[in-house]
């Protein structure tokens, strides 16, 4: 009998669930004892009847090297002498009834590439990170901050099996994506990537969602140290770094977690609460200390081993209640009889917490689709404790609004300003993610109504609101091309759609939109504040036009949003305005530069002394068809008195005269029929 590898103490701990670093114990371990060097290995399987470590090394016998029992934790441990990374490995299970299984290593860090299933024995350690910088700036606050004064957070959300591949139709590696995606990520202007799972997953077109390797980063595109050397490049560009984590189930493939030891171990045995239904896999015990402490650990994990940011933790809602997707009688209420998941609640509460005390400044944001109160309120005053929660309600509202006829719009307006009422009562990311572009949903192109220019023109418009809009900000992966077709994780994104001017003109408004997003604190300085937002006219739904103010911090600085949601120009449009001055157009949707028609302001307008939206000043503006319109408020120390503007034709292909106050950028005026594009084939 070997002596144990494991301490006591720590196992004590994983009884109780509170073994933060499990990883450091369980899995396989590069390491020497009494002078010869091997590798350690540890399972947990209590219900199990013998456990042995089969692999390349011993031609996968089971008799070879018979693990021994830690009764009192159900551990299994052993360590075998001249095994080396690179090897292969399972772990036999006999069950009770005699039965014996080769399983996958719950907690081992990789894997060979499906669909071979064995676990490969890594050593983590031996990466040099050069993101040293980066991490302590993530840990604290700059100095003198005011925690009430939010960061620009604009996410770019990542499959990496698409994004781009060989021109032989093969996977880019983690190095390769290195070399191309962080300088592509910075040049566009968002401050994240998120990644959809990484974890490894036998059916590749799961996108990650259904593992059997938590622990184990996907050897589709390389090797771990590859990982973190694609992640130490985001951090050395300026970019963080989120990671979908997927704790609410898991896949039933009979090598992975499913009845691990020949009962229900990680999942319950109950299918009313422990089968999932919709996805057919099972569903996490979250009330088992062990099975708990394996899922923090993991969280945990990526984020120390592999410098995550943050975790998007997905389908949170179906871990928020018992009843989620069941019919009545399919599913056992809790312990008051009602539908709340008390574990998974008390689980989630501890994640949150235990990340927000271990590593201040990893974010938590939860895919979180119902009413339930308080996702992003303190564990302590009651609430989940996330960072943020995707706000899944403005996505349907917004895209069912935009999807409409626009002669419809007028009698749908309640979809574009709802989400205001409801703005505050969380924090929220706004997101245009991967699920709104699959499953015959079609593109956000094709989503809009409209021959192709008005196409480009609502999509354009939509983007355009979104980055006005309180909340952080998501995109997912090729949307900034405006592509034709729905997503497809079995081949690149279409690059080639550059080559049409439409396509280009969404990439660069999506570029300048990040760009003006990040450097005007007018745009995402007070999201979590109502004191950030303030409506200028939401009642002109006859003509689908709005607007409202987007202000900076103490109000000094302010950017005005107009938008004009139907194919009509609108001329000597007339709104109020806080003070007087010059109002410089800072980006106009319709910009020839984006493949619009060129319809605008000539670089702004002079604020009049007619009052208007209850407000003494406003100005008379040109409002292109299907258009949105940003423009620079004067700030209120330097707000001079209002001079009436020369009369200008929109049309007419000169500058303004010099006495205007600041000077205008010209918009051109081509004929709009001169600005459609056919669909590229």
């Amino acid at each position: 009998m070997q002596a144990p590898t494991i301490p006591e103490y720590d196992l004590y701990l994983f009884g109780e669930g509170k073994c933060l670093r499990l990883f450091d114990h369980f899995g396989a371990h590069p390491a020497a004892q009494g002078g010869r060097k091997g590798v350690r290995f540890a399972v947990w399987a209590p219900n199990a009847r013998s456990v042995s470590v089969v692999g390349d090394f011993n031609n996968w016998n089971p008799s070879k090297n018979a693990m021994n029992f830690r009764r009192e934790s159900g551990v299994w441990e052993l360590f075998i002498e001249n095994v080396a990374p690179g090897a292969l490995y399972k772990y036999e299970i006999i069950r009770s009834d005699g039965h014996g299984i080769a399983h996958c290593d719950p907690l081992g860090f990789r894997m060979e590439t499906p669909p071979e299933s064995a676990s490969i024995v890594y050593d983590l350690a031996g990466y040099e990170w050069k993101d040293h910088d980066w991490l302590s700036a993530r840990a604290r606050p700059a100095a003198g901050a005011d925690s009430s004064i939010g960061k620009p957070f604009s996410i770019y959300e990542l499959h990496l099996g698409s994004w781009r591949r060989r021109p032989d139709g093969t996977f880019l590696n983690y190095r390769e994506l290195a070399s191309v995606l962080p300088d592509y990520v910075a040049d566009m202007g968002f401050t994240h990537v998120e990644f959809m799972p990484v974890a490894e997953h036998p059916y590749y077109g799961s996108w990650g969602y259904q593992q059997t390797g938590m622990y184990a980063p996907t050897s589709r595109f390389g090797t771990p140290h590859e990982l973190m050397a694609l992640i130490d490049a985001f951090h050395r560009k300026g970019i963080g770094v989120l990671l979908d984590w997927v704790p609410a189930h898991f896949p039933t493939d009979a090598y992975g977690l499913a009845r691990f030891d020949g009962t229900g171990l990680y999942e319950h045995i109950d299918p009313r609460k422990g089968f999932h239904q919709d996805w057919k896999t099972y569903i996490f015990n979250y009330g088992r200390n062990e099975v708990a402490n394996f899922l923090l650990a993991n969280a945990l994990f990526w984020i120390e081993k592999y410098h995550i940011d943050g975790l998007r933790v997905d389908a949170v809602s179906s871990m928020l209640y018992l009843d989620y997707s069941r019919k009545e009688g399919e599913w056992v209420p809790n312990k008051y009889g009602g539908r709340e998941n008390l574990e998974a609640i008390e689980f989630l509460r501890s994640v949150n917490t235990t990340i927000n005390e271990q590593h201040p400044g990893v974010m938590m944001i939860a895919e979180e689709s119902t009413t339930f109160a308080g996702i992003t309120r303190s564990v302590h005053v009651g609430g989940l404790g996330y960072n943020y929660k995707w706000n899944l309600g403005w996505m349907h509202d917004w895209l069912d609004f935009f999807s409409k006829d626009p002669i419809a719009r007028k009698y749908h307006s309640g979809l574009i300003t709802f989400s205001m009422w409801y703005a505050y009562s969380e924090k929220f990311i706004l997101n245009l993610g991967h699920d709104e572009v699959v499953h015959m949903k079609g593109s956000l192109l094709n989503k809009m109504p409209g021959e192709a220019a008005q196409k480009a023109a609502n999509l354009r418009a939509l983007v355009a609101l979104m980055y006005a809009h309180p909340g952080g900000k998501l995109l997912f992966m090729g949307s900034e091309l405006a592509p034709w077709t729905e997503w497809n994780h079995e081949r690149g994104l279409e690059w080639n759609l550059l080559d049409y001017p439409m396509h280009a003109g969404m990439t660069r408004l999506v570029r300048e939109l990040n760009h003006l997003y990040k450097n005007r604190p007018e745009l995402h300085a007070l999201d979590e504040h109502p004191d950030g937002f303030e409506w200028v006219d939401f009642r002109d739904v006859d003509q689908s036009t709005y607007s409202w103010l987007r202000h900076g911090p103490r109000r000094e600085t302010a950017v005005l949003i107009v938008a004009n949601l139907t194919p009509v120009e609108r001329g000597h449009y007339r709104i109020g305005v806080p003070r007087p001055g010059f109002y410089k157009e800072i980006l106009n949707t319709d910009g020839i530069e984006y493949s619009g028609s060129g319809i605008g302001n000539l670089g702004g307008v002079v604020a009049e002394a007619v009052p208007k939206h209850q407000r003494e000043y406003s100005v008379e503006l040109t409002l292109p068809p299907l258009g949105v319109l940003y423009f620079e408020v004067p700030p209120a120390s330097q707000a001079a008195p209002a001079v009436a503007p020369a009369k200008l034709d929109v049309h007419a292909e000169k500058s303004i005269s010099e006495e205007t106050p600041a000077p205008p950028r010209k918009r051109s005026s081509a004929p709009r029929a001169s600005k459609i594009r056919r669909k590229p084939r």
